[in-house]
């Protein structure tokens, strides 16, 4: 879980700066490489993302519907912070019942 935490904590940073740093860097600046080069990065990030999150839910036990929030949270600006949130109650979880 931490693994993936992190991976949606860089993905959900990519995302905040393709839309709101390359994409006004292509608009305003006339430097459409930004977008090339954070979209590429952010597109690759996403598919690590994806993967991570099915792996993720399937050792977690979660519901489709859950997984599938998180995998929508992906794509909205900001929804990173709340899927932290989400693995964040859930870790304390998982090492209590460790130990128990």
């Amino acid at each position: 879980m931490k693994f993936f935490r992190l991976i949606s904590i860089v993905e959900g940073i990519s995302l905040v700066t393709l839309l709101f740093v390359a994409m006004p860097l292509r608009t305003y600046a006339d430097m459409p490489l930004a977008v090339t080069y954070v979209g590429w990065l952010h597109g690759i990030l996403f598919i690590v993302y994806g993967a991570t999150s099915l792996i993720a839910s399937h050792l977690s036990g979660w519901p489709v519907w859950k997984w599938l929030l998180v995998l929508f949270l992906g794509v909205v600006p900001f929804g990173f912070l709340y899927v932290d949130h989400l693995i964040r109650r859930e870790i304390p979880n998982a090492s209590a019942a460790r130990t128990a």
